[in-house]
């Protein structure tokens, strides 16, 4: 059967004890790091941060420079 075709469980099941356990902790990680990422909101406590600028230069204008003051 070619590793594509198996499902995840089968896969693990081919490894040995001690990847067995690499992969839990993987998995244990991925999860906790979902949950620790669900619920959370963007913050936005930039906004109007850029307002001095907006008689200076249009929308378009001003990403531009912001690029150039991150040095993108």
């Amino acid at each position: 059967m070619a590793a594509s075709t198996k499902t995840l469980r089968e896969l693990i099941e081919e490894l040995p004890p001690e990847l067995e356990k690499d992969v839990r902790q993987y998995v244990e990680f991925l999860l906790e790091k979902k949950g620790k990422r669900h619920g959370k909101k963007l913050k936005q406590n930039w906004a109007g941060a850029l307002k001095e600028y907006r008689s200076k230069y249009t929308s378009l204008e001003l990403q531009k420079k912001a690029l150039e003051w991150w040095g993108d």
